[in-house]
């Protein structure tokens, strides 16, 4: 699952809007709404305030050897 999947169906099941979510995580809407449709770039202390409320964090995870380049 993405990152932005993960967040939307989260805040979803909470029955938050987008303005609600990024009030509560101390974020901008504007940023939320960066976050929901996948931007690519996105600060990192910044999505892990808003995983928080879902107890998550950014962390790395393994790569399937056939997608190496």
């Amino acid at each position: 699952m993405q990152l932005n999947e993960f967040v939307k169906e989260r805040r979803k099941q909470a029955n938050l809007t987008q303005p609600e979510l990024a009030l509560k995580a101390g974020v901008g809407l504007r940023f939320l709404r960066d976050l929901d449709q996948g931007k690519q770039t996105l600060r990192l202390d910044k999505v892990n305030q808003v995983l928080r409320l879902f107890g998550h964090q950014v962390g790395p995870i393994p790569i399937p050897r056939h997608m190496l380049v």
